[in-house]
């Protein structure tokens, strides 16, 4: 997701090339603006790619767990390790650590650990980036936000722990009081020997019913890649 406030622009968990790993990319390739930040959620190859940070205009600092740090040192960027509830300036924005429950990991090599994060963007608006995490009752520390980022699939057909599917995030929605939800996480990556069917194609719908039906006060926005919407503070 690239986010926009105050003249700001955020990156976060940037995968800009056709495939990863095993993962091939669904979709043309975003058209990436320069940014004055990166936010890494966690280790994972389809959320810390190098070859993507590499493709970014001007070497931008990058946000990320503590244990990231050497890693991202090493591929020619300035690393800033937060831990849950710290906090950093980014041109003026706020951008604050929140817990997230998922694999710390760099699989499938061993390399680093890092307990990996959310992040709380801004206050008027104030954005939720939940990167990958499962529902958390924490999540309802953070109420109210205006806008909540909110992972509800993966990218197989079925998910592993540490994760949302659309019925979980809409609970997710309900904790933290959320203005406005948009869902993420889906209808992007597949892996390679994997037919796209519902489950790639589908989760941003489902989660919109779900959310009707627990936390029927917010708006849910589902965006295609390269889709883009605003909100008002």
């Amino acid at each position: 997701m690239l986010i926009e406030q105050g003249g700001v622009r955020l990156l976060t968990d940037p995968v800009l090339r056709r495939r990863v790993a095993h993962l091939r990319r669904h979709g043309d390739l975003p058209d990436v603006p320069a940014v004055d930040a990166v936010l890494i959620s966690h280790l994972h190859h389809d959320h810390l790619d190098p070859r993507s940070l590499r493709g970014l205009a001007g070497r931008p600092r990058v946000i990320a767990p503590r244990g990231a740090g050497d890693l991202i040192r090493k591929l020619g960027f300035a690393a800033e390790e937060l831990e849950a509830g710290g906090s950093t300036d980014v041109d003026g924005l706020r951008v604050e650590a929140v817990p997230a429950e998922h694999d710390s990991r760099r699989l499938p090599l061993r390399g680093p650990e890092a307990e990996p994060l959310g992040f709380v963007i801004g206050r008027s608006p104030s954005v939720y980036f939940a990167g990958d995490t499962d529902l958390l009752p924490k999540m309802a520390d953070l109420a109210p936000v205006d806008v909540a980022l909110l992972p509800v699939a993966g990218w197989g057909p079925s998910l592993g722990p540490g994760h949302m599917n659309p019925e979980r995030a809409a609970r997710a929605v309900a904790l933290l009081q959320a203005r406005v939800a948009v869902p993420i996480h889906w209808g992007t990556l597949h892996p390679r020997l994997t037919r796209r069917g519902e489950w790639f194609s589908t989760p941003g719908e489902e989660f919109a019913r779900q959310v009707a039906a627990v936390a029927p006060e917010a708006e849910v926005r589902v965006l295609r890649p390269g889709e883009s919407t605003s909100v008002a503070a």
